[in-house]
């Protein structure tokens, strides 16, 4: 019988990562474009204008409008006009927009924070991500919000340490007992669980 150390795969996992991150890296060149995929893929609600996308990326508007149309053309987004303003929102209804938004949230390693932090917690309702990530812009912080019924924080906190070491990137979490009227702010976004609104 062969004992195969927890550290291993804690440093599969890692590696695993890694890897992951690096591949979007290579597969997609075009930082632009890879820009503009997370941001619209980790808030599908979120709209944006070209003027706003260059700004918010600090690139140019030509850039930013090559990579536009050619989402566009492909169906990934779709634009309409708000005054004098085309804005663009992700295609909720492309065939392919569930398996690009879990590449993003891998992407940020919200897929590990599920994992690592969410699932292990017995009674959790919803989880929402909130702050500059679900605005689709990079950071290198992950807020969380948690609802449900007698959640442990301090487990919580344990957890939080771990999947911090896993992703790179510091966690801040909020808890709310589901008895408790919550009204979130925007952005939100729901990664896991089912809430009314």
């Amino acid at each position: 019988m062969v004992l195969v150390s927890k550290n291993l795969f804690a440093g599969a996992d890692n590696l695993l990562y890694t890897l992951m991150q690096t591949m979007l890296d290579t597969l997609i060149q075009s930082k632009t474009r890879l820009k503009l995929l997370l941001r619209f893929f980790l808030n599908p609600e979120s709209s944006a204008y070209l003027r706003g996308l260059a700004q918010e990326f600090d690139e140019s508007t030509n850039a930013v409008r090559v990579e536009l149309n050619r989402f566009e053309e492909a169906g990934l987004i779709r634009s309409h006009k708000d005054g004098n303003k085309k804005m663009y929102q992700v295609n909720t209804n492309f065939p392919m927009f569930n398996e690009l938004q879990k590449i993003a949230f891998k992407h940020f390693g919200i897929d590990q924070i599920i994992e690592q932090v969410i699932e292990k917690l017995g009674d959790v309702e919803a989880v929402y991500l909130t702050g500059d990530l679900a605005r689709g812009l990079d950071s290198k912080v992950v807020d969380v919000t948690l609802i449900g019924r007698d959640i442990d924080n301090s487990y919580i906190a344990r957890l939080v340490e771990k999947a911090e070491v896993l992703i790179g990137r510091k966690i801040r979490t909020l808890t709310y007992e589901s008895d408790v009227n919550v009204e979130l702010g925007f952005p939100r976004l729901l990664i896991y669980g089912e809430i009314g609104e």
